[in-house]
């Protein structure tokens, strides 16, 4: 009555940061396919770091000055145990030839199988809380060591793991602990993580994805195309369009997908990719050409990326800000945040709120409590890393927004507001989030609502930290 799940082989090329094969791979998987659920496993995904916290350990490091490396382990997936019985046909080409047809009976993970990544993080995990580490309380993939004032760091993303710490020694005692368990295959420098380009030197950390901005330009036809000095024209109101020219949907969605994927470092571009992705059903020509716009303008900013600079300022703040009935379809509210370390950019979103608001207050207070639980989030993170911070300040720009999450008397103005949104008032209370006015000229969240003209973008885009690889070379 036990499942029997058949095996291929897998030939792979491991290509490094340049496109060059830096390794040929051959792996035995199990074929993920043949698994059912409750057959084979129970809980199969392992726990994956968020974005968010790869950026705050980079920021760190910066405003430290140390440097991170990074490891990877030679088959990661085939050091995890299985607790239960698991049986794979036998490998094609390999067959026993007295018992052809019997069948192996595992007792380590397989590449395919789906519980191989959780094995594995088990794993890894046991090893480092038996040598002294400390699980991070929010971010269960954060590792803490820390000893006298010296604090080692390790991020652990499924196979991929990241570390640093300001004493080089204790850097090296941590590649031989490891190394003593594992077979390692690459120790080095960290300079390419989850498709993020990471360009550490003395004065700070850079973070750009130049090479899939280029590979994407290619991709799409669009390399001899004049560049554009914005990702949207100003006042462009994407609508429906009903009567208007038909294109091709799944080449739309992989335009929509691309451009997702490159705002893990560009969160310029975050708002005019969000309102395009509400058009992947059905999108019509003058869709597809607000979507060519955006890869216009990455071309004349391939190199742009996030910088964070060495610097003695490590203290959170966030902005948050809303534009009113800005979706032209359903007359919804955009709301746009983010949330700096000193002045490293780590968090960033533009959404269009879940409910139609009566008022500019009334979708200015509800991105505020957006920002508000990312900044929670973002606080108990920090105290992992032993930094204490006692109330983080939040820039809104209205007035009436403010008012609403400091005064608990509820008024016939915000008594039909959710009560989920009322959340940033007992933050306000508590004194953990601290809000505070700011001039709208300056409030820098205002690029995450709208599309803006030229000049304004600019500005914006330089207060987010967002430079040019070539402006950090010369630095």
């Amino acid at each position: 009555g036990k499942k029997v799940t058949s095996t291929k082989w897998v030939f792979k090329n491991k290509l490094g940061e340049d496109g060059q094969v830096v390794r040929n791979k051959a792996r035995l998987v199990a074929q993920g396919y043949d698994q059912e659920e409750g057959i084979d496993f129970d809980e199969s995904f392992a726990p994956v770091a968020r974005m968010e916290a790869i950026r705050l350990l980079l920021a760190y490091a910066a405003h430290k000055g140390f440097k991170m490396f990074q490891m990877d382990v030679k088959c990661a997936f085939l050091n995890g145990f299985i607790d239960r019985e698991v049986y794979v046909a036998q490998p094609p080409i390999f067959e026993h030839k007295d018992f052809p047809n019997h069948v192996f009976k595992l007792s380590k993970a397989l590449y395919g199988l789906r519980q191989a990544p959780r094995a594995w993080y088990e794993r890894l995990s046991a090893f480092l809380l038996e040598n002294q580490f400390q699980r991070g309380t929010t971010d269960t993939t954060l590792f803490i060591k820390a000893s006298n004032d010296d604090i080692l760091l390790v991020q652990v993303y499924v196979n991929d793991t990241v570390f640093g710490l300001a004493n080089e020694s204790l850097c090296e005692e941590f590649g031989k602990l490891m190394t003593s368990e594992f077979e390692m295959s690459l120790m080095g420098e960290l300079t390419f993580f989850l498709g993020l380009q990471i360009k550490q030197t003395p004065s700070g950390t850079f973070i750009h994805q130049g090479k899939y901005a280029k590979e994407l330009i290619k991709k799409f036809g669009l390399e001899n195309s004049k560049p554009m000095g914005t990702p949207m024209y100003p006042n462009t109101k994407l609508e429906k369009d009903d009567d208007g020219q038909d294109v091709d949907e799944t080449r739309y969605r992989g335009m929509i997908g691309s451009l997702m994927y490159l705002t893990s470092s560009r969160p310029d571009i975050v708002q005019s990719v969000g309102v395009c992705s509400r058009f992947q059903s059905h999108p019509k020509e003058s869709h597809l050409s607000a979507v060519k716009r955006i890869i216009r303008y990455i071309k004349g900013t391939c190199n742009y990326g996030l910088w964070y600079p060495k610097s003695d300022n490590f203290c959170a703040v966030g902005f948050c800000d809303a534009d009113y009935a800005g979706d032209r379809v359903d007359r919804r509210s955009t709301s746009g945040m983010c949330c700096f370390l000193g002045s490293s950019l780590n968090m960033w979103s533009s959404k269009k709120q879940a409910t139609v608001v009566l008022s500019m207050a009334e979708a200015e207070y509800i991105s505020t409590t957006v920002c508000c639980s990312q900044l929670i989030w973002l606080k108990t993170q920090l105290e992992d890393y032993k930094l204490k911070i006692n109330s983080v300040p939040l820039f809104c720009d209205n007035m009436s927004a403010i008012n609403i999450s400091k005064n608990p008397v509820l008024h016939s103005r915000t008594k039909h507001i959710e009560i989920k949104y009322h959340f940033i008032r007992e933050h306000v209370q508590k004194g953990t989030i601290d809000i505070q006015f700011v001039k709208s000229e300056d409030q820098i969240a205002d690029i995450f609502t709208k599309p803006l003209c030229e000049d304004r973008f600019c500005t914006l885009r330089k207060s987010l930290g967002m430079f040019d690889l070539s402006f950090i070379e010369n630095l």
